[in-house]
């Protein structure tokens, strides 16, 4: 039976900024599908909490984005649960230092399976769905897509992939489906810590002068998936604190 609330399906919603999107759309009324990777304690805590806030609102869904069968599999197992997909946020996302000079081939499939093959094909399988409800499309992309960093090279370049996936998709779903990007700036430190001065050089780059929250990308995601934007569609939207205008 399907249920008479929207659905939308995130990737890499355990924790950081996906945690926030869950968070920003449930509380917009969504019913979620909410997919990690092996952030297993921090779904469990997530889902506790919307649980409790509305019961049987939430779907816990285990894979590896780049085990490219497990894609169609997340689609298909929402779609069974809910009997509807309203939306889909890519937000997994795969990060490490991959210097220019020291990048190996392994680095380079790994970031582009799951920063831009994995979303794409989601978005492939997740299409027959959103086009019978008009739904839409966010891509969690970096900043970085436009501007590199040094030591980011091959990271980036998925990064600058995702966002040409969003445009080919919004040219090939629309007009039924709208497909938008989302770029983050200094919203959260790595979990590994960041060098000082690194970290004090792009606060002197961004003109807000501070680090962003992750609810700042929340808030743009809701907005992308609502009606308000309905006429927004291959867009990348920067919410960086005006880095990118320095």
């Amino acid at each position: 039976m399907s249920t008479p609330r929207r659905v939308v399906l995130i990737t890499g919603a355990a924790r950081r900024i996906g945690a926030a999107i869950a968070r920003r759309l449930h509380a917009d009324g969504y019913d979620l599908a909410l997919h990690y990777r092996g952030s297993a304690v921090d779904m469990r805590t997530l889902v506790d909490e919307l649980e409790a806030a509305r019961p049987g609102s939430t779907l816990m869904l285990q894979a590896d984005l780049a085990a490219f069968d497990r894609l169609p599999e997340l689609v298909a197992k929402t779609v069974g649960h809910y009997g509807r997909l309203d939306a889909l946020v890519n937000n997994a996302s795969a990060f490490y230092p991959t210097p220019a000079g020291n990048a190996t081939p392994a680095q380079w499939d790994e970031l582009f399976a799951v920063n831009a093959r994995a979303p794409f094909f989601l978005a492939q399988a997740a299409a027959p769905h959103l086009r019978a409800v008009h739904g839409a499309i966010v891509n969690i992309a970096d900043v970085y897509a436009d501007t590199p960093r040094a030591d980011l090279a091959v990271y980036t370049a998925s990064k600058a992939a995702l966002l040409a996936v969003s445009r080919g998709l919004a040219v090939s779903l629309a007009p039924e489906v709208r497909v938008n990007a989302v770029s983050p700036g200094a919203i959260l430190w790595p979990d590994g810590g960041i060098d000082a001065e690194v970290q004090s050089g792009l606060l002197a780059q961004t003109p807000l002068g501070r680090v962003g929250e992750p609810d700042d990308i929340a808030g743009t995601v809701a907005w992308l998936l609502g009606d308000a934007a309905g006429y927004v569609t291959g867009q990348a939207i920067r919410v960086d604190g005006g880095r990118g205008i320095r």
